[in-house]
């Protein structure tokens, strides 16, 4: 009798939907699902998500893709997960039960207090490679600890936990109930020491968190227990991150090569062992044998930011959404200075006013925002260069990046050639491939070769300056 072949369970849990993918080893989708997460917003800095949607939206989106598989010939054997890195929850130690929302990466509410650490910004960029930001765990946690009872009450019993989004799902998905995490989830928690890769007593008493209320830290291939799906238990063996998994869409990342994800945010990574100012050097992957980093930079507000647009002009948002392919050919004589979601690499201001600079119609205004998304990720880019990193390609992925006029702009800017795999899952394949090690080619897509665009550029100087002068002024 034939075995059939061992099958790869991919979650992405992401800031607006949880999904589940099941790749056979050619790296092919037999089965996905997916399960919308709502988002609650308070004002512009507090962004949660109730712990119990996530969990119940991860495990219906695995439980409904298993349910569609064949029920001959693939047999799910390894499962790994991936997380929105920078959102933290706390949680009883002993229950599982969540004693905070989940705070998302984007959720800055408590600025002022990070504000108040300035001097030990460079302190700070040693121990962990990143930069002094409330979008990162530890200004979160401090703050459920000043304002939660139910936090501080688990505290005073020593029944808490608290940590990355992802160690609250293992401890709720697993049969074990483990308390622990992954260190590339654990670094942006900015509490980790990324020389010896545990947490930090240093930056514990920073932040004022006691360090016995963090989960322990294994690496990102590890036994991490077992989830209870289909009537049996599957082996969980990767824990990583959103952004660095989608490095590994296509294999081992390559050097020179500028990853670009585009979609609730914009990320774009490298690899690198260097640093450089107004990026991250991220940690991407560690298990017994390898570590991988990169020079990280983000930008808060992409899809987020057109969604949040969409809503100030009155807009349905999917309907928006469909017309931005139209709305990008047409142009904007807009720009848009974009700190939705605050304004990330590699400026930095937590609180930064939105603006155009110009008028238009809605539909000029919705290009404006997608052009900023270029814009900021080209000073990223180009802070990568100044560090010394020599970049030769861009991969593109994500939603967003399925727009072939944010890819062309992005090479017109840059000079280089934007190459977009025909892959739209790139989390889950990067997770498939860091299980299992596919024997898969990469998939063929489309190329965006550079070209002149002198009104692009023009109106790339003109943001510049705005922006110089924005930063100036608030």
């Amino acid at each position: 009798m034939t075995r059939a072949p061992d099958c790869i369970l991919a979650l992405d849990q992401g800031g607006h939907a949880s999904r589940a993918l099941v790749f056979d080893p050619h790296g092919h989708v037999l089965a996905s699902a997916e399960r919308r997460v709502p988002t609650r917003r308070r004002g512009n800095d507090q962004v949660e998500h109730a712990p119990a949607a996530v969990l119940r939206s991860l495990r219906e989106a695995a439980q409904a893709a298993l349910a569609a598989l064949p029920r001959r010939g693939a047999e799910v054997n390894c499962a790994a997960l991936a997380t929105q890195r920078s959102s933290i929850v706390c949680w009883n130690r002993n229950s599982g039960e969540a004693l905070s929302p989940v705070l998302s990466w984007q959720d800055r509410r408590a600025a002022r207090q990070v504000s108040a650490l300035a001097a030990q910004t460079p302190r700070v960029r040693v121990l962990t490679g990143l930069v002094l930001s409330p979008h990162y765990g530890a200004s979160k946690i401090a703050w459920c600890l000043r304002h939660l009872p139910a936090v501080q009450r688990a505290a005073e019993r020593g029944r808490l936990a608290a940590g990355p989004l992802a160690a609250f799902l293992l401890a709720n998905l697993l049969q074990e109930r483990p308390c622990i995490t992954d260190p590339v989830n654990g670094a942006r928690t900015q509490l980790m020491d990324l020389a010896n890769g545990d947490w930090s007593p240093e930056l514990c008493r920073l932040f004022g968190i006691p360090p016995q209320i963090l989960p322990a830290c294994v690496p990102n291939r590890h036994g991490f227990g077992h989830l209870h799906l289909a009537g049996r238990g599957i082996p969980l063996s990767v824990v990583t991150g959103d952004q660095p998994a989608a490095l590994f869409a296509l294999g081992t990342p390559e050097a020179g090569t500028a990853y670009v994800n585009i979609g609730t945010g914009a990320f774009a990574q490298c690899l690198s062992e260097r640093d450089a100012p107004g990026l991250l050097r991220s940690l991407v992957w560690r298990d017994a044998e390898h570590e991988l980093y990169a020079l990280e930079g983000t930008v808060n507000g992409a899809a987020s930011a057109l969604e949040a647009m969409a809503a100030k002009l009155g807009l349905p948002s999917r309907r928006a959404m469909g017309q931005l392919p139209a709305w990008l050919n047409a142009g904007t004589p807009l720009l848009f200075l974009n700190g939705i979601g605050g304004l990330g690499a590699p400026y930095w201001r937590s609180r930064f006013r939105s603006r155009f600079i110009g008028r238009g119609d809605a539909g000029e205004k919705m290009a404006a925002v997608l052009e900023s998304v270029a814009f900021l990720l080209l000073a990223n880019l180009e802070r990568m260069r100044r560090a010394g990193v020599r970049i030769g390609r861009i991969r593109a992925s994500g939603g967003l990046a399925q727009l072939d006029g944010l890819c062309q702009r992005l090479a017109d800017l840059s000079g280089l050639a934007v190459k977009r795999p025909a892959l739209h899952e790139a989390t889950a394949l990067g997770l498939a491939n860091l299980c299992g090690g596919l024997a898969t080619a990469a998939p063929s897509g489309a190329s965006f070769e550079p070209r002149a665009n002198p009104a692009l550029r023009a109106r790339h100087r003109h943001w510049l300056h705005a922006m110089r002068e924005a930063l100036r002024q608030d």
